[in-house]
């Protein structure tokens, strides 16, 4: 008995590697009973086949090593690239497959017939190497998607080697004449499994695309499955080992499942009665490309352009965290030459400083990337007194009076030379004051008082917003919540209003360039005279065909 966790995923692999190798079994075994009946050696056959199997291991080994090599990301991407390849394979042979299953023998037959007329036995070995090789290139891709997204490798491996070595056994028995099988039913049922396995690789791809930083819109949580596929479980092995449904759907995922699922089923399983004329077929492609062109302008006009909002005014704050007091407010405004200035005001004063954009570095701040300025500046206080006697200047000290004054030596007064260097640092990002910080630095010269030399003395920072001030930490994590959030809406809008109607669009035109031709074609068919076939022509020609196709053993 399996383990709970690694049955059905054997069983994936299983039926991939059974029908995968069947196909590429049975145009060996027709191949080879051609040539058994017609009297020619099997050896140039066998060659082909056994350098494409080479080859197919190689390509998948390859493929693998190169992913380990490379870094984690590259890695998800490289993972993503490959099941998307995957992807287009395995509905591309199940399409072919449910149109061709009928007449394959008889295809396969006339092609060996071609090539027998030619007299040479690279031919055929070029026939059988080009076949098996395609199957086994698909094959590959296909597995090693499948094992990049299974929990193990090892069981991976083994159902997708079981499947395999059945599909020889069945082509061997096909080849001896001692197995009969309706391909046309076995196709259809392995596919329709292949439906839902290659949809739940559509949402591995695009699981591993976002992991790649390739694809960050539509990663919004949609349905909570934890209590459907908890890890250990059948249901887990199912749901998430076979078919790649997470316990967390993203909304791309299930729209991407949707979305392969949903034409692919049709497109295979419409009933061939119901299935539209060529006229009919042509005005459904038609219609499906005027949707989905109206999809595509609904999106791109409609769809809600992001913009941030911020109160305009942003409070400012004195001293540090703890004791901080309010001290005035900071402003951005838009200049008439399209530059920034921001407005301060304090109780001290109004002050504008010009922004220019030239003057702009460019740095990370908060996690956000902004614009950066220092703007600095040189003035004098207001009201400062030009004379200071030594117990003010011990004052400005910090209480003490400063080192290199003695009362005895220097008694004072002193007269007093006043500046201030002013230093203030903007962060704006998308037209949004992001954070702001002033500093002020007094500095006084003393002469005179005894002083035989003058000194300069710096002026002790008292916690007032004459010292310095900065933007409140309440409006900073408010900007910097608020600059996310509309980075996050504009990567929503730029996968949603441009990307996606871009290739909404490329369908569109697609399948409009499709149905035009069919009907243009259809139209100068109608227009040129045809020749009447003679009396139930049609129908001998129609029974030949279908001689030789293997039927259901009973």
């Amino acid at each position: 008995m399996w383990p709970t966790h690694g049955g059905p995923l054997v069983l994936a692999t299983f039926v991939i590697g059974l029908r995968e190798g069947l196909e590429a079994a049975l145009i060996v075994g027709i191949i080879a009973a051609f040539l058994r009946k017609n009297g020619k050696s099997l050896a140039s056959m066998w060659f082909g086949v056994l350098l494409a199997i080479l080859l197919s291991i190689a390509v998948g080994v390859t493929l693998k090593l190169v992913e380990k090599a490379l870094p984690q990301a590259a890695q998800e991407g490289m993972e993503a690239v490959i099941g998307a390849v995957a992807i287009f394979f395995v509905t591309g042979m199940i399409i072919w497959m449910n149109a061709h299953a009928r007449d394959m023998k008889r295809q396969i037959e006339a092609e060996a017939a071609e090539a027998l007329g030619q007299a040479s036995a690279y031919a055929l070995a070029l026939m059988a190497f080009l076949a098996v090789l395609k199957e086994g290139f698909e094959t590959s891709v296909f597995l090693l998607a499948t094992f990049s997204a299974a929990q193990s490798a090892a069981l991976a491996a083994a159902g997708a080697v079981i499947g395999l070595l059945l599909s020889a056994v069945i082509g061997w028995g096909i080849y001896m004449g001692g197995v009969r099988i309706n391909l046309s039913r076995f196709f259809r049922v392995t596919g329709a499994f292949l439906i839902l396995v290659a949809a739940g690789l559509v949402i591995t791809c695009l699981r591993t695309a976002h992991e790649a930083g390739w694809l960050n819109a539509g990663q919004q949580a949609t349905v909570n499955l934890s209590w459907l596929v908890a890890p250990g479980s059948i249901q887990s092995a199912l749901i998430t080992g076979v078919l790649g449904i997470p316990a967390d759907p993203r909304l791309i995922e299930v729209l991407g499942w949707f979305a392969y699922i949903v034409p692919v089923s049709l497109f295979i399983y419409w009933p061939q009665a119901r299935r539209p004329g060529a006229r009919a077929s042509a005005k459904l492609k038609l219609a499906i490309a005027g949707c989905l062109a109206v999809a595509a302008l609904g999106l791109a006009f409609v769809y809600p352009v992001p913009r941030a909002t911020l109160p305009e005014e942003a409070p400012l704050v004195a001293g540090a965290d703890s004791a901080a007091q309010p001290a005035g407010t900071a402003q951005l405004d838009e200049a008439a030459d399209g530059s920034l200035i921001l407005k301060v005001s304090t109780r001290i004063g109004n002050v504008s400083l010009p922004l220019p954009g030239k003057a702009a570095r460019h740095e990370m701040h908060e996690g956000i990337e902004a614009s950066a300025w220092t703007i600095g500046g040189t003035g004098a206080p207001a009201h400062a007194p030009s004379s200071l006697t030594l117990d003010e200047v011990a004052a400005l000290a910090g209480g003490r009076i400063p080192v290199g004054l003695s009362p005895s030596r220097n008694p004072g007064p002193f007269s007093a030379d006043w500046a201030v260097q002013r230093s203030t640092d903007i962060w704006a990002a998308q037209g949004l004051l992001l954070d702001a910080a002033g500093r002020a630095t007094t500095v006084v010269t003393l002469s005179g008082g005894g002083l035989l030399s003058p000194r300069t003395l710096t002026v002790r920072d008292d916690g007032s917003a004459a010292s310095g001030w900065q933007v409140s930490e309440a409006y900073r994590d408010a900007a910097v919540q608020e600059l996310l959030r509309v980075a996050r809406a504009r990567t929503e809008r730029s996968f949603w209003a441009i990307q996606l109607p871009i290739l909404l669009g490329i369908i569109a035109l697609f399948l409009a360039a499709s149905a035009a031709r069919a009907l243009m074609r259809r139209q100068s068919d109608s227009a040129t005279p045809s020749t009447a076939s003679k009396p139930g022509a049609g129908r001998r020609a129609e029974n030949s065909m279908t001689k030789g196709v293997t039927h259901a053993a009973h």
